[in-house]
């Protein structure tokens, strides 16, 4: 079993860049690691997956071209670079992992979930 601790959550401008990073337990490269989001009354939604190797990703539509999630198996760690944030970004990301090598969007694929970490957008 892995356990997930997500941090670099934070409070940011309207524009700005944060790095959420997501530190396990055990060895990432077995898993697909993926982030959701989360908002108070809203179901968690998918935001991006990667690959055991990293070679391969997948990305929502509202986060393409200003999210790169990328990983690092050495450290057991993957990163969720987030730029051009906007408010509607704000919400509780959780990063989790599944031990298939599929990239699924579905929360209830994933086997392994971090804690959460808050990410705020003001305007």
């Amino acid at each position: 079993q892995v356990q997930l601790v997500e941090s670099g959550g934070g409070l940011v401008q309207a524009g700005g860049s944060l790095r959420l990073s997501c530190a396990a337990s055990g060895r990432t490269s077995t898993y697909v690691m993926g982030w959701f989001r989360q908002t108070p009354g809203k179901e968690r939604e998918f935001v991006a997956a990667i690959s055991r190797s990293g070679g391969a990703t997948s990305y929502a539509d509202s986060v393409k071209g200003r999210f790169t999630l990328s990983r690092d198996n050495a450290k057991n760690t993957v990163y969720l670079q987030m730029n051009s944030l906007k408010p509607d970004d704000t919400a509780v990301y959780y990063c989790a992992g599944e031990i298939s090598n599929i990239l699924y969007r579905e929360e209830g694929r994933y086997d392994y979930w971090g804690q959460g970490t808050q990410v705020t957008v003001s305007s």
